[in-house]
């Protein structure tokens, strides 16, 4: 009987090839490093998504992605239950909107040309840990590597098989995308449409692309209703959709960082493992961002992986700790603006409508020019001065 060859050995795998694999595998290709990427699926492939970029990404990204960017966002029309509309426009962009199709597939294959090793249609189905590293079993073949990324998104394998302390909620969302062809897009050229009042405690949006437009709703606190009945409700009450037919929409987790995240012990690393993107559930929890951070945190992870290989002082704990300081420290002043918005979002929208300089101050966070810490602490200075103001004129009217 012919024995069974030893599997093949690499430095790293990553199990999905998303924008957080996708980077990681790409940064750690271009330093020389064995990669292998294993993708469940074939690229290009169609993934549900919103598809939005804060701009801050060209600080982190290569500009090449521009080639698949289809629409450059300078503002936002805010509405409550489809009334009460008022825009804020900024004079720079404030988001790119991609096909993740395209977008991916792009990240992919610059991965491929850097030297990743890319197995599509290649599912892995078991781990099994190693003093060294990981045996990673697909339903393929068998795989040894020293380090493992799993990148495989908000229902991770990885994260179920390696990380069992992780017990991290997944909010609900349904999106949908109905062709307009040359039709003009809504809300508008260079906009994006934000309903507070279409949920309970979460938003509507569209996000318009070339010749399509992307529509969808999301919970993001408390128990979620019927998301189907609230999407429904959102495209009969939205009147800019009053003529189209949206097709039915699909249904995809969220994995939204909460503050639950920052006491998990071994939360992002575990021996050998890693967890980046919507697998760590590094999604921003005001309005639910997450391929910045995925891309962010694919380059995070690779850098700690190559400090672990080329220096015995340091670990792949560098990872969680770089995660912590970085994206952590913005994602629990995000949560307490969330907090505010999906408590009150009725108030939130007036007061949104009348502190319009609050909303600039967060385009800025989406322009890298302020982090969630400042914008929070000067958003709360300008309310403050708004009282102030206010509480002066009463009383001289008096």
């Amino acid at each position: 009987m012919q024995a069974l060859a030893d599997p093949k050995s690499y430095d790293v795998l990553v199990v999905g090839m998303g924008p957080a694999g996708a980077t990681a595998a790409y940064e750690l290709s271009r330093a020389g490093m064995s990669v292998l990427g294993l993708e469940k699926q074939s690229h290009p492939r169609y993934k549900v998504c919103g598809g939005g970029l804060s701009v801050r990404i060209d600080q982190i990204l290569e500009s090449d992605f521009k080639a698949v960017v289809e629409h450059t966002i300078y503002g936002v029309q805010f509405t409550y239950a489809g009334e009460e509309p008022f825009l804020i426009e900024s004079p720079s962009p404030i988001a790119y909107m991609v096909m993740r199709d395209r977008f991916d597939y792009l990240l992919v294959e610059k991965a491929r040309r850097a030297g990743t090793e890319v197995h599509e249609d290649e599912q892995a189905v078991g781990f099994v840990q190693l003093p060294d590293g990981v045996e990673v079993i697909t339903d393929k073949g068998r795989y040894r590597t020293k380090v493992l990324i799993g990148a495989d998104g908000a229902n991770s394998i990885v994260a179920q098989r390696l990380f069992p302390q992780r017990r991290l909620g997944k909010r609900p969302s349904l999106e949908s995308e109905i062709g307009i062809g040359q039709a003009p897009v809504y809300p508008g050229e260079g906009k994006v449409l934000i309903d507070l009042g279409a949920t309970e405690r979460g938003y509507a949006w569209i996000f318009p692309k070339k010749e399509r437009l992307s529509i969808g709703v999301a919970e993001f606190r408390g128990r979620a209703s019927s998301p189907k009945g609230v999407f429904d409700r959102f495209i009969r009450d939205e009147k800019g959709l009053a003529s189209m037919t949206v097709p039915r929409p699909a249904g995809h987790p969220l994995p939204l960082y909460s503050t639950r995240d920052m006491a998990e012990p071994n939360g992002l690393v575990r021996h050998r493992a890693l967890l980046v993107g919507d697998a760590g559930h590094l999604v921003d929890p005001l309005f639910g961002e997450g391929i910045y951070y995925a891309v962010r945190s694919g380059q995070m992870a690779a850098a700690s992986v190559l400090g672990s290989f080329h220096d015995r002082r340091r670990s792949l704990l560098d990872y969680e700790l770089a995660v912590m300081r970085e994206i952590y420290a913005e994602f629990r002043v995000a949560s307490r603006v969330a907090r505010i918005v999906y408590t009150f979002p009725r108030l939130c929208h007036r007061l949104m409508h009348r502190y319009q300089e609050v909303i600039n101050l967060y385009y800025e966070v989406l322009q890298g020019r302020e982090t969630y810490q400042t914008f929070f602490r000067k958003a709360k200075g300008v309310v403050k001065a708004s009282f102030r103001e206010l509480l002066r004129e009463t009383f001289s009217l008096g």
